[in-house]
């Protein structure tokens, strides 16, 4: 009698789990709260599905889970992920290592996987949310409560998510259910997500996008430093290298700690070659009003607003401006210090920090705690850099997890 799987949860990681189940034998059901599976595909990659990246390992990642990662990823890597999504038919672009579907939609990895879920005739129940999960070690089955239903089997695949974006369904309850089974749940926090800061100056510069190099301080000490298209909103800090910096903020912040970003909006440049940059500068425009002589900088917004922070008029002239106000301009230019008071919230995040502790999991995802119940996706600790990978973690999760559960418990 093939194994009978359930599956808790029809995101990216739930599919790749009930397809890969099903390919191995078992019969399969996957339980969805929303009204339908994979609702948050469709917002990944801006509506375009960036779902891999060819460059590819532990480095990407974040979390408890780093040491699984090679198993994981060995067993279900990159190239095995884009053989899949070519034997469903998709065509793939490579955009410099950052792999999406050709047609650049989202739907058509979403649409692939549903008709693969159908051809594998895996049973899908939508508006269904699991609210009781328990285990009887007699029978050695599984019973998953819902609406006054009560259903049996072999062996259950959390892919529940985290937090982040909770109106697709990731709203933690994947957390409480492993709970019950005496996992522990490392703190979880927003993740690629924008960072809002104390000073009011932002409104003058919203909408601006620069290159920039962010360096986060916490208590004091470097965490972390990212470099890219920034962009400034009327709160504070967003674009990917304020993306990459949000967890190590968020987790510093839930532990009381003062975070500090400085910007750099001369990423190339150091206190030395700026200095000698502005010199050259006034000896061929000094006669110009700081405005102008600023002009082809950077945005023009943000030499406004440096002006000001460093106390020089507009329509001072550069050669009139004190050494002491100059210097000052170029440390702004060179690291305009910012206060962070908070994330974009879970809302508003693309992944979620934290989730079930990887050392309770087996390499082939399965708990430590209680034979027969495995883990996918972003419920566990692990979350990806911005460029795919949080997505490729969904299909080599799902994966190993869902050919697991279809086999043995080892």
């Amino acid at each position: 009698m093939n194994r009978q799987i359930a599956v808790i949860g029809g995101g990216a990681a739930g599919m790749a789990a009930a397809i890969q189940a099903a390919g191995e034998g078992a019969a399969v059901t996957v339980y969805e709260k929303n009204d339908r599976v994979g609702k948050k595909i469709l917002s990944t990659g801006n509506g375009r599905c960036n779902f891999s990246n060819e460059a590819m390992g532990a480095a990407y990642y974040h979390g408890s889970g780093t040491a699984l990662l090679g198993s994981v990823l060995s067993a279900f890597g990159v190239s095995e992920t884009k053989v899949f999504f070519e034997s469903l038919g998709m065509r793939i672009k490579d955009r410099d290592g950052y792999l999406y579907p050709a047609s650049e939609q989202a739907s058509t990895v979403l649409d692939l996987l549903r008709y693969e879920l159908d051809r594998r005739r895996v049973t899908v129940h939508t508006g269904a949310a699991v609210q009781a999960l328990s285990f009887d070690k007699d029978r050695k089955n599984f019973f998953i409560g819902r609406q006054g239903k009560e259903d049996c089997y072999d062996a259950v695949i959390l892919c529940c998510g985290g937090k982040a974006v909770p109106n697709t369904g990731s709203d933690g309850s994947g957390f409480r259910l492993a709970e019950r089974f005496g996992h522990r749940i490392v703190s979880p926090v927003p993740a690629l997500a924008a960072l809002i800061c104390k000073e009011s100056f932002y409104k003058q510069v919203a909408g601006v996008r620069c290159d920039a190099e962010l360096t986060l301080r916490t208590a004091g000490k470097e965490a972390a430093r990212e470099r890219g298209e920034l962009q400034l909103t009327d709160y504070g800090l967003s674009g990917i290298p304020a993306f990459q910096l949000c967890r190590t903020a968020a987790y510093a912040l839930l532990e009381k700690k003062p975070v500090v970003v400085r910007v750099s909006f001369l990423p190339d440049f150091d206190e030395e070659t700026c200095g000698a940059f502005f010199r050259k500068r006034l000896a061929s425009h000094g006669e110009d009003e700081m405005d102008v002589f600023l002009t082809g900088i950077v945005n023009k917004k943000i030499n406004r607003l440096l002006l000001k922070l460093a106390g020089i008029r507009e329509t001072q002239r550069a050669k009139d401006v004190p050494a002491e106000a100059f210097r000052r301009l170029q440390e702004l230019y060179l690291g305009l210090e910012t206060t962070v008071t908070g994330t974009n919230g879970f809302d508003r995040a693309q992944v979620c920090a934290g989730g079930v502790d990887c050392n309770e999991v087996t390499e082939n995802l399965m708990s430590k705690k209680q034979p027969g119940l495995y883990f996918a996706g972003e419920i566990l600790d692990i979350d990806g850099v911005c460029g795919g990978y949080n997505l490729q973690w969904a299909w080599s999760s799902g994966t190993v997890a869902g050919r697991a559960a279809a086999g043995t418990y080892n």
